[in-house]
């Protein structure tokens, strides 16, 4: 499978089961896309009227090599081990520590309720915490490195806590040669000196909760009594990006249909002085307000080519910034084992409640038919983990066809269900969008490169 486009001039060919990717001339560009449906003979009556006949005869040999070398044209090779993958021995990576159900802030689209979650405000207790360590250690295999993500509602509001379970995975690391690495989302509003001095030396990434430019953050992030809370998070959030060398952070956004100029609140992160930075689009029916709409996509796509050639032109000026979207391992191809797992949640990374019941992730939390059991007596719905074992790429019909899916591994769950009512849909405004930053990534790493040569 192949994909072609072109993009702020450049002419881009991906081959999909590979992950090779070319930039090409003209005539090759226009070979290429009818390379499989024709003969030699065809393509040179085809292209005559546009190009040099000795240009298009050498492009098919160059063609025609890159096939061969398994560059361009390859076969899946790998779609016949998604058989027994069901069957596969998985462990425990990662846990969601829902910290708080609790929120001092009243986000607008907040799919938690305001850290409620569908059912009751309630902060995880020590020994609640604690257990879900355990649970992690005991079902991480061999496995060293574990991650466990703080958060809310507002992690903040239960700190003691936070700072307790820190201590105690620390104190159980060289015990059974585990290295926890922690990682923290805050919407800022109880940020300080002290919790900055803790996060900078335990945390190994913190998720600062940002929307973008005042007028767009406090309308969406306001305070219960309607107030914004830009002015006072953002000075916090400066010092602590500072604090951390502007490394191992990420400033987090949200754009909605009432924001779709997002490209501007990405600059205003870059003109912050933020460095590392992400901003993600709501997920919304249809009937609110704030949901991102079909008739948007295309002010979206333009949005993200502008984004993407202000990221070039500021790279190039030595000002540049780290945009999670445009961040793509080029160098490795993909990676069969993303291709076969996805994101991992329901096997590999799972959600802790504040009383200790598992779900495959955030997301689903508060939903009955997704609780899997507990961090006290372990997995009970062993039934609900196998099926998001097969929840990829192969189960879904979707991806078939899509040149994306190897670096979005299937997308997301969650929406898929969300808006399906099954986990192996896709959420399809959602698979237009991944679309586009995969090709405006791809675009930017040829841009780099050639100003490299």
């Amino acid at each position: 499978m192949v994909h072609q486009y072109k993009n702020n001039g450049y002419n881009i060919v991906l081959d999909v089961n590979s992950g090779a990717i070319h930039v090409v001339d003209d005539v090759t560009y226009d070979v290429i896309e009818l390379f499989e449906d024709n003969s030699a003979k065809e393509i040179i009556e085809k292209l005559v009227d546009r190009y040099p006949q000795t240009e298009i005869e050498e492009a098919i040999q160059e063609v025609n090599e890159l096939k061969d070398n398994e560059e361009l044209f390859t076969e899946d090779t790998y779609k016949e081990r998604i058989i027994d993958f069901k069957k596969r021995q998985t462990v425990v990576k990662a846990l969601c520590l829902h910290i708080a159900h609790d929120c001092n802030l009243a986000c607008r689209y907040c799919f938690a309720e305001e850290g409620e979650y569908h059912g009751r405000r309630a902060l995880m207790s020590y020994e609640t915490g604690k257990q879900a360590l355990d649970f992690l250690i005991a079902n991480s295999g061999s496995r060293r490195n574990l991650e466990v993500d703080f958060f809310g509602g507002e992690p903040l509001m239960n700190w003691e806590v936070v700072k307790e379970i820190v201590r105690y995975g620390r104190s159980k690391e060289e015990e059974y040669n585990k290295n926890f690495r922690f990682t923290l989302t805050t919407n800022g509003v109880l940020l300080n000196d002290e919790v900055m001095e803790f996060v900078n030396k335990e945390m190994s990434n913190v998720v600062l909760s940002l929307d973008g430019r005042k007028e767009v953050n406090d309308e969406m992030r306001p305070f219960r009594n309607g107030k914004g809370s830009y002015d006072l998070i953002v000075p916090k959030f400066q010092k602590l990006a500072d604090s951390r060398n502007q490394t191992n952070y990420y400033v987090r956004g949200t754009f909605t249909h009432n924001n779709l100029d997002f490209s501007n609140d990405v600059i205003h992160f870059a003109d912050l002085g933020f460095k590392q930075m992400s901003i993600e689009p709501v997920v919304g029916e249809d009937d609110e307000k704030y949901a991102i709409k079909e008739k948007d996509l295309p002010v979206i796509m333009e949005e993200y080519d502008k984004l993407a050639k202000e990221f070039i032109k500021r790279k190039k000026e030595g000002n540049g910034f780290n945009f999670f979207h445009f961040m793509i391992d080029l160098e490795q191809g993909p990676c069969v084992a993303k291709r076969l797992s996805g994101c991992g949640s329901g096997t590999e990374y799972l959600a802790v409640t504040p009383w200790g019941d598992l779900y495959p992730c955030h997301q689903f939390v508060g939903q009955d038919e997704f609780l899997l059991g507990n961090v006290f007596e372990g997995i009970k719905k062993q039934e609900i983990c196998d099926e998001f074992k097969m929840c990829n790429v192969y189960a879904k019909e979707k991806c078939q066809d899509c040149f994306a899916r190897y670096y979005c591994s299937g997308g997301c769950a969650a929406n898929s269900y969300k808006f399906h009512g099954s986990i192996t849909d896709a959420y399809d405004i959602g698979c237009e969008m991944e679309r586009k930053r995969v090709e405006c990534a791809i675009m930017i790493k040829a841009a780099l490169a050639d100003d490299s040569e």
